[in-house]
């Protein structure tokens, strides 16, 4: 993990409650189970359906869509003691930009950029509650990389936007953490035969992350070689477009 320039008080875990978006498997129920080890006092794990195979009563299911307002709305009803939020459900449909469908180019910017943007939005005054708090937006590497589809897209949207809640929501104490991660061994990218990082070690920095006050966490390699990419030439993370018409 990169050490932060800045830290902001951090948010203690040891008693707290928390929201995971899409805790019902992938990163989602990694974040889960790490929140529960480190003395999480109960965790509400959100699904579309809410179907989640688990036996330990902390883990409280809470049907929750993202992309509709009135299930967001209601989800802030059913827990409104939480100080810690994660916004991790997302989608990907891998649609290209140029040739693939609009309507998929919608559907992953309606998940992943204004679902967490309509979460936090309805979710805020319950953070408001507590003296310190925390928000957790999962993006990724590919905030800052393109390979051509809507996902990319939607995960640099919402970096801006995680700016931008970051400075709304600094006067009422909650802390608003970006992180940025490549490649999870998740069932959304199951079927590539890429390195992968293992969840659990990615939840275990999150959860690190919230207790320190950390702004922006660069969970791997890919991560941190793509930021670190940003201040050269576009060709440094293009190097096809050095070639192109020679």
């Amino acid at each position: 993990m990169t050490a932060p320039s800045t830290l902001a008080p951090g948010t203690p875990i040891a008693g707290a409650a928390a929201l995971v978006t899409g805790g019902h498997r992938g990163f989602g129920r990694a974040l889960v189970n790490e929140l529960l080890s480190r003395g999480a006092a109960r965790v509400y794990a959100t699904s579309r359906s809410a179907q989640l195979d688990v036996a330990d009563p902390r883990v409280i299911p809470l049907v929750l869509d993202v992309t509709v307002e009135a299930s967001v709305q209601a989800a802030a009803h059913a827990a409104p003691d939480f100080s810690i939020l994660i916004n991790n459900a997302g989608i990907l449909l891998r649609s290209n930009v140029l040739s693939g469908s609009l309507d998929d180019i919608h559907t992953e910017l309606d998940t992943n950029l204004f679902g967490t943007i309509r979460v936090t939005r309805a979710f805020a005054p319950v953070l408001a509650r507590h003296a310190s708090s925390a928000v957790v937006n999962v993006l990724s590497a590919l905030s800052w990389l393109t390979l051509g589809g809507g996902y990319e897209i939607s995960k640099s949207a919402a970096w801006s936007a995680t700016n931008a809640l970051r400075l709304q929501l600094a006067a009422q104490g909650t802390t608003v953490t970006a992180l940025h991660v490549g490649y999870m061994d998740t069932e959304m990218i199951a079927a590539l035969d890429v390195p992968k990082t293992d969840p659990r070690i990615v939840a275990r920095q999150t959860v690190d992350a919230i207790l320190a006050g950390t702004y922006e966490l660069l969970a791997d390699d890919a991560a941190r070689r793509i930021k670190s990419a940003l201040s050269a030439d576009v060709s440094a993370l293009y190097p096809q477009l050095a070639t192109a018409g020679s």
